[in-house]
């Protein structure tokens, strides 16, 4: 799959010019049709191939992962698709999630995503399809600023996920807990703006990156101009993350509940 770059000065485009890329073919006939799920803290956001508006729904504390299903499927019963992709937000391994989310109801792990949908589904974590979606060549460093950081590195398209969050800054709290959404609301917009420009430089120097994409639900809050090599994501870019997930072939597929590996490696891997 070759990268996609957005138009130039491409500031909010719109659903049906952003998701334009190639399709990826393979030997093991990869489905044309995906349905693209970001789930998050507040709000479950859609869109299948083809569509070109998103469709929403409230989260929360009561939503567990039947009933997400649940609703989605009947809030797309017009649309067709062949598989699933679930941006998740919380930690994901090999068979899907590893630990219930902070927002979200229980029962996400050990669910049986494939059975639910009676599609083929494929699982990362909500900033790792934002991060694929995002990606325009080179080597790209994702930080998700939402709930807590999210962090992703891309280098010529192979995906890694990490857990910058986890790391110890400033008073010894970790990143997540400094530049999360708490910290923003106790600390208030302007200083939290502080926080997250004394600390994208670093990164930035320590991964080797060409580029830093911030995404995730509180980057909108942040001001131009930009630093050097810094770029805004946009909430769509999660579906465009979600379609090519399904062109890396050695991702794991939860197939009528068990997980199976494709055969064939595409020009995408993930790590």
């Amino acid at each position: 799959m070759r990268p996609v770059k957005l138009d130039e000065g491409q500031t909010r485009p719109t659903a049906a010019r952003l998701l334009r890329f190639p399709r990826v073919a393979t030997r093991n006939s990869a489905p044309k049709r995906i349905l693209a799920i970001d789930v998050g803290g507040s709000k479950v956001k859609f869109l299948a191939s083809g569509e070109t508006e998103p469709r929403r729904m409230p989260s929360g504390p009561q939503l567990s992962p039947a009933k997400m299903v649940e609703q989605v499927k009947a809030m797309t019963r017009d649309w067709k698709y062949d598989a699933v992709s679930v941006g998740y937000c919380g930690l994901v391994g090999g068979s899907g999630p590893l630990a219930e989310p902070e927002n979200l109801g229980a029962g996400w792990v050990g669910f049986d995503f494939a059975a639910a949908f009676a599609r083929p589904v494929r699982i990362v974590n909500d900033a790792a399809m934002q991060a694929l979606g995002s990606y325009d060549g080179g080597r790209m460093l994702f930080l998700g600023l939402g709930t807590g950081l999210g962090s992703v590195l891309i280098v010529d398209n192979t995906l890694v996920p990490l857990e910058l969050g986890e790391l110890r800054h400033g008073n010894g709290q970790s990143f997540s807990r400094r530049l999360g959404r708490r910290a923003l609301e106790r600390i208030g917009k302007k200083a939290w703006r502080r926080r997250v420009w004394k600390v994208v430089p670093p990164l930035q120097r320590a991964f080797l990156a060409d580029y830093v994409v911030l995404g995730g639900g509180n980057a909108k809050l942040l001001r131009e101009p930009l630093p050097p090599g810094v770029r805004l994501g946009h909430n769509l870019t999660a579906f465009r993350g979600g379609f090519r997930l399904w062109g890396i072939g050695d991702a794991p597929t939860q197939v009528n509940g068990h997980e199976t590996h494709a055969i064939v490696r595409g020009e995408w891997r993930l790590l």
